[in-house]
């Protein structure tokens, strides 16, 4: 079969993982070189899976390696793969633009951010109902799934253990404006009917270790795709995933990334995404009677006012102000990496251009 046949007829095998009209036009002048298009399902170590209709290919991810840990390979990714030489095999020569990308800081507290999952619409917040929900951290996967560009929804899991579920359902809602709350239990196959009419096309299912993540994701694809462990006496959760990884839904009804759990969720350039969570904030921050007031003790302050009325919480405001400092802190890291690294090409440039003006042929 020739390069022209065989890309005429890949993109109709691709629509269950989400391929369309604009990744085909996306995708047109790396057709036109007899490249195979094809969804990354998982990344192993320089390698990845790549869904396409010649089957799951594993391929190299040495050409499209940057420095920037952001744009490296990720599941979700669409990626033209080419065949290269025997002992080569298959590798990816290039990378679809993003339409959304799911990005924390770095686990090392560095500048560097780490993409967790790309192009999907939803991201899936999983927070466990069997021990009380920290809506802090709750509040810190919101903003990273309204920053991603793709629209978040919160599924309490484990309600089967929870009498109090509704009530907790109460509290997140009030923190989680615009966003769909859920309460399932995957045990018992409560809810999950209401959450898999609201998954998007694409969806991510992010949390923390134990919350239930993986029997989730099994009861929504219909298999057991993912490894399932105990959780510990001590409530602890475990790491069942060990790695990113998509799986397609049934009946061609979409595609699900599930993700290790998370144990820590730093934000990072995520100024539109906070401005999403604390709505609330920002709108109250708006009646102040001073552009610049710092909601303490100024004068017609109206969010001090809704925490004296009752209607603000001090957590919140809390929560509100402590994330805005750490993604500043972060925008700050971001901006001296960038000067460093501009310092250390400028100096490459000057080093290479005084080796050249000292050369005698």
């Amino acid at each position: 079969m020739s390069s022209s046949d065989r890309s005429d007829r890949l993109p109709s095998d691709l629509a269950r993982y989400g391929w369309d009209e604009d990744w085909q036009s996306a995708f047109a002048p790396f057709a036109a070189q007899g490249l195979i298009p094809g969804r990354v399902a998982r990344v192993d170590r320089g390698l990845c899976d790549v869904v396409t209709p010649l089957g799951t290919l594993r391929a190299d991810t040495a050409l499209v390696t940057p420095r920037d840990p952001v744009r490296i390979v990720c599941t979700g990714d669409w990626a033209a793969v080419a065949e290269g030489a025997a002992e080569i095999g298959y590798q990816v020569r290039s990378l679809l633009p993003r339409r959304t990308a799911v990005i924390r800081s770095g686990a090392s507290k560095r500048s560097e951010g780490q993409v967790l999952a790309a192009n999907v619409d939803t991201v899936v917040i999983a927070v466990s109902l069997d021990v009380e929900p920290d809506l802090g951290r709750v509040e810190r996967f919101l903003a990273l799934a309204w920053e991603s560009g793709a629209a978040p929804l919160v599924v309490l899991t484990k309600a089967d253990l929870a009498p109090d579920a509704a009530l907790i359902r109460d509290d997140v809602e009030r923190i989680a404006p615009r966003v769909p709350v859920h309460v399932v239990s995957a045990a018992e196959g409560r809810g999950l009917t209401g959450l898999r009419a609201a998954l998007g096309a694409g969806t991510v299912l992010v949390g923390q270790s134990g919350v239930g993540k993986s029997t989730l994701a099994n009861a929504l694809v219909g298999a057991d795709a993912m490894d399932v462990r105990a959780i510990g006496v001590d409530g602890k959760g475990r790491h069942t995933t060990t790695t990113r990884e998509l799986l397609p839904l049934p009946d061609g009804h979409g595609v699900l990334i599930d993700t290790p759990g998370l144990r820590g969720v730093g934000v990072m350039d995520a100024g539109t995404g906070l401005q999403q969570v604390f709505a609330d904030i920002e709108e109250l921050a708006a009646q102040c009677r001073f552009a610049d007031c710092r909601h303490e003790v100024e004068p017609g302050c109206a969010v001090q006012r809704a925490l004296d009325e009752g209607e603000l919480s001090y957590r919140r405001l809390e929560s509100h102000r402590k994330l805005q400092r750490e993604n500043r802190r972060m925008a700050a890291r971001a901006d001296a990496r960038l000067r460093a690294e501009t310092r250390r090409i400028w100096k490459e440039r000057g080093r290479l251009t005084r080796g050249k003006g000292s050369w005698r042929g």
